[in-house]
């Protein structure tokens, strides 16, 4: 196992001064949000670019209630200086019971990496212990596991494994760990191991590699999510010959043996790996529509049925070739799968979260174009169903008259609020500042703190426009 030299008991000042040792475990000052693009311009600016400390739609969960300390857990890309893109997988804590933060603390120095993709998701074990899985890029950049060295405690990290895997997803179960992920061997294939303790994993078992033709290349996209510890789901889409612009169609398997077996929903075996493309797990043939598809988030009603949402548009490219871009619920209703839609927004990579519960379901996302036309993010709002997703209204506007735009809005895992959603915020196609925030449906809104004088600070109740 590889091990760092680590600093231990430092505060990092806001002020970054480089260091070509690693600071993994420092303190930091302060809240900061990484800024990205990715530089693939079109007519109506980047594919995507702006705040994205709350990035991917991959990486899942972000964050954690846990009731045994009445905290709230929760990761994100974060940064050194509003001046500086160099990325820091951070973890923070909000405790309930005094509304406040803590000082953030740096899990793994990227050393040098400016790429959100890289970021970390979040698992916390039966013990308490706190489990953050670092995101890889492809054999360029390793994945790690990390856990805490104390349980309910963000103060030390130790390093568990070094591996390849990019956009972690754990899920921790009644039978152990189950960790979705993908990996580079066919453009982006699907995998999942599983553990008992998290020291020894299995082997990496592939999940999903579709091709269209036989010799072309594969390649997916995931979200997934655990129902009362008893199986765990994932919806996904189909890049066609390995093209992630082309992504498409809707696919859906769950397992509740750790991925020692999997079904459609409908309990059908499906032998993995799924290889073929006409297959019981595919859900909508979006390929003959030629629609594109961009995943956001999933849940389980109260009976355990998966719903799924995401944007559907007419292609990869930012602006209005590529309108509509609409905001779909597709769920199991127990005999068929149904879709709706819930509203528009302005951009493929607008990024928002679904929640489920017996009274009502709730959609938050940037879904009203936000201050920067055509880009990332925008103006937060929150859509409601009382009839199980059939029909939406809008409930509530979130912000108004930003300055900046709203991106990335993450559910946290068995959410108390006021820690319902967080996100954060800043300039869609321009280099800016990034701010973290989190809120309530009833449509309160706080900063996180950017820079910190003290241990502990309150976020800063934002006032209403």
């Amino acid at each position: 196992m590889k091990k760092f030299i680590v600093i231990t008991g430092i505060l990092l000042s806001s002020v970054f001064i480089a260091n070509s040792q690693s600071l993994n475990n420092t303190k930091f000052d302060g809240y900061r949000g990484i800024w990205f693009e990715l530089n693939q311009k079109y007519e109506y600016g980047d594919k995507y670019s702006g705040a994205l400390g709350t990035y991917t739609a991959k990486h899942v969960p972000l964050a954690v209630y846990a009731k045994e300390v009445d905290k709230t857990f929760f990761v994100y890309g974060g940064t050194t200086s509003e001046n500086e893109r160099y990325l820091l997988c951070m973890i923070g804590e909000f405790d309930h019971k005094t509304g406040k933060v803590s000082r953030p603390t740096v899990v793994y120095d990227k050393q040098g990496v400016n790429d959100p993709h890289d970021n970390p998701s979040l698992m916390i074990d039966d013990d308490g212990y706190i489990w953050v899985f670092i995101s890889g890029r492809n054999v360029r950049r390793m994945g790690y596991k990390f856990r805490s060295a104390e349980p309910f405690s963000i103060n030390r990290f130790e390093q568990v494994t070094e591996e390849e895997m990019t956009y972690p997803q754990p899920w921790n179960t009644r039978e152990g760990f189950l960790h979705l992920f993908t990996k580079y061997s066919g453009v982006r294939q699907l995998y999942f191991e599983s553990s008992t303790d998290g020291l020894t994993w299995t082997q990496d078992r592939l999940l999903a590699a579709i091709p269209v033709h036989e010799g072309e290349k594969s390649g997916h996209y995931q979200t997934s999510a655990c129902f009362n510890g008893e199986k765990v789901g994932t919806f996904f889409n189909r890049h066609p010959d390995g093209d992630v612009d082309k992504r498409t169609d809707i696919y859906y398997i769950e397992s509740s043996d750790l991925g020692q077996t999997w079904t459609n929903v409908q309990g059908e075996p499906m032998p993995v790996p799924l290889l073929q493309c006409d297959n019981p797990a595919r859900v909508i043939d979006y390929q003959s529509q030629g629609k594109n598809i961009y995943v956001k988030d999933m849940g389980f009603d109260p009976e355990g049925y998966p719903a799924f949402l995401y944007i559907r548009s007419n292609g990869h490219e930012p602006g209005p070739v590529s309108t509509p871009y609409e905001w779909c619920i597709t769920r199991w209703n127990g005999a068929k799968w149904l879709t709706t839609v819930v509203t528009e927004s302005d951009h493929n990579y607008d990024m928002g979260s679904l929640y489920i519960s017996e009274k009502d379901w709730k959609v938050v996302g940037p879904t009203q174009p936000g201050p920067q036309e055509w880009g990332v993010g925008g103006e937060l709002e929150v859509w409601r169903s009382t009839n199980e997703g059939k029909t939406w209204k809008r409930a509530k506007k979130l912000t108004r008259k930003s300055e900046f735009s709203h991106s990335y809005v993450r559910r946290p895992l068995d959410y108390k609020p006021p820690f319902c959603f967080f996100w954060a915020d800043g300039h869609s196609h321009e280099f800016s500042k990034s701010q973290l925030y989190f809120g309530d449906f009833d449509g309160d809104i706080w900063m996180l703190p950017y820079n910190m004088e003290e241990d502990f600070a309150k976020p800063v109740k934002m006032k209403a426009k």
